[in-house]
């Protein structure tokens, strides 16, 4: 049903009812009910119409928004596929190119590493498109699931500490945070040599805060490119779930990203 058709019910449907009770009142009805009893009555069957009617017009909305947010939800993970799909392809690209020009060159051990980037590439880029926040669960169950296959897969030791409940972000604010997860994640394991890699999201309707840190090598922050490392993107997914976003060196040497949310009262 169109919101021009609810907007043309909610003009004639209760005018007409009440309307037309008013008229076969004073017609048919004056012998009968005094102009009293006839105002209480009116008075009723005003409240129970409305009632009536508005909890059928929000019922209707309600769906509408519904099938609004999973649209929207949708876009955004398909968003996400794009660039991911973008990020392999540029990073396989790139590693064709030198593992053409090594081997032109002879350069058989350099070739060689090519070889195990584009590699990597291909596994990282499989494993986050496995790995989509559309799945069924909570946006907690997700995450954990998903470091606990990336520290399997990456070989680094990844420590989770959760305290979120399940209904505080909407999906397309999941799908944010995840991508936000998972890029970081995928930084800890291409550029920071770590050991050991931390999360700490903790939260409340009032706020939430999300950490991840590491014991890596750290970064100059004179030296640092936010395009290569994904920080711009980071930093835009954060804006769009209104919070704030931070990168700093961590207490254990190597990188923190902070970001965090006050909800608005």
């Amino acid at each position: 049903m169109s919101y021009r058709l609810i907007q043309m019910l909610t003009v004639i449907l209760p005018t007409i009812l009440i309307g037309g009770f008013e008229f076969f009142r004073h017609d048919f009805l004056l012998g009968y009910l005094s102009m009293q009893t006839g105002n209480v009555f009116i008075t009723i069957l005003t409240f129970v119409l409305s009632l009536l009617f508005s909890s059928w017009v929000f019922h209707i909305i309600r769906i509408k928004n519904d099938q609004l947010a999973e649209e929207q939800a949708k876009r955004a993970v398909y968003e996400e596929r794009e660039r991911l799909a973008r990020e392999l392809h540029d990073g396989i690209a790139q590693s064709l190119f030198f593992l053409n020009v090594k081997l032109k060159q002879g350069d058989v051990a350099a070739a060689s590493r090519a070889v195990s980037t584009i590699d990597h590439h291909v596994r990282q880029a499989i494993f986050n498109l496995r790995s989509t926040p559309e799945e069924d669960g909570s946006l907690n169950s997700r995450v954990i699931k998903w470091i606990s296959e990336w520290s399997s897969f990456s070989g680094i030791d990844a420590k989770v500490d959760f305290e979120i409940p399940n209904d505080l972000f909407t999906i397309k604010e999941e799908v944010q945070i995840f991508a936000i997860v998972q890029e970081a994640f995928a930084n800890i394991r291409k550029h920071s040599g770590a050991t050991q890699a931390h999360i700490d999201f903790k939260g409340t309707q009032e706020q939430w805060q999300l950490r991840i840190w590491d014991n890596g090598c750290g970064f100059d922050i004179t030296l640092l490119s936010e395009r290569k490392y994904g920080i711009s993107m980071m930093r835009e997914r954060a804006r769009q779930v209104g919070a704030g976003f931070q990168l700093s060196k961590s207490e254990l040497g190597g990188t923190k990203i902070i970001v965090t949310k006050e909800m608005q009262k």
